[in-house]
Parts: structure tokens; sequence; C-alpha cells
């Protein structure tokens, strides 16, 4: 009875971390391809906007939610086989914090602006390019925490 049940978690737990992964490869795999749609969009407006209005979607309704989903995940993994204080998954959530606040305080908000400058001034206002660069940038400085949380779940390292 006891080893069955032992199966069960072992199975349950494995099946678990398989959809962190998974969870894992969706979000931060859809951030990174926004830079590849932007480049395939060149300067034509009317591909830019369609290709800014479908970054949008896919970041609030695929790798938004993959990466709330993420915490609920990790924070399950962790609590079964680790524990919260070990160093790197504290390291972790501090990322991941900075990393939700971020990306939904600084870089939704110039995503939208540069749909909006886009819109309403042209590709080649301005406007545009400074909502642009700003968008760019933002995106760029939310995944460098990302990777910094990337590293901590594959290396685990024995921090301080």
């Amino acid at each position: 009875m006891i080893a069955t049940r032992v199966f069960y978690e072992c199975v349950l737990y494995n099946l678990l971390k398989l959809l962190h992964i998974l969870l894992a490869i969706t979000a931060v795999g859809s951030n990174l391809s926004y830079g590849i749609w932007q480049g395939l969009a060149g300067n034509d407006p009317q591909r830019n906007s369609f290709v800014l209005r479908g970054i949008k979607f896919v970041d609030d309704h695929v790798a938004n939610p993959a990466y709330l989903l993420l915490l609920v995940s990790g924070l399950t993994l962790a609590a079964w086989h680790w524990s919260y204080t070990t160093r790197w998954i504290e390291a972790a959530i501090v990322l991941y914090v900075i990393v939700i606040l971020f990306g939904f305080a600084v870089y939704s908000p110039a995503l939208v602006g540069q749909i909006e400058a886009l819109e309403r001034d042209g590709i080649t206002s301005a406007a545009y390019r400074s909502a642009a660069l700003r968008a760019t940038t933002f995106g760029i400085a939310v995944m460098l925490p990302v990777l910094g949380i990337l590293f901590m779940m594959v290396v685990k390292p024995a921090l301080g």
C-alpha cells in the first residue's frame, strides 16, 4: 500500500514537473518570438499593426497566463520536493516577482503605447520610433530576470 502511494506521488510529481517545463517553454518561447515577429513585419505599417496586435494578444492570452500557472506549479513543486527556504528557490521567487511587476506595470503599457503611436502617428514618426524603442528596451529588460530564473531552475546553484 505504501509502495503504491509512493509510486503515484512520484508519477504525479513528474507530471507536474513536465507541465511546469511546458509552461516555461510556452511563456519564454512566446516572449522570445516577439522580436522575430517584428523583424518580419519590416517597415510596413499594416504588417506592423497586425504583428503588434498579435504580440499583445499572445502576451495577454498565452505568455502571461503561462507565467501565472508557472507560479502555481513551481510553488507546488517546491513545497512537494524542496523547500521555499532553499536559496535558489528564494532567488527565483524574487526574480519572478520582479518579472511579473515589471511586465504588467511597464512592458505591457509600453507595448500598448507602441501600438497607439503606430496607428496615431505612423511608422515613420518620431513618436512611434520612441515608443518602439521603449517597448523593445523594456521587453529585453524583462527577459533578463527570466533568464536568471531559468538558470536557477536548471543549475540549482548553491547560493550563499
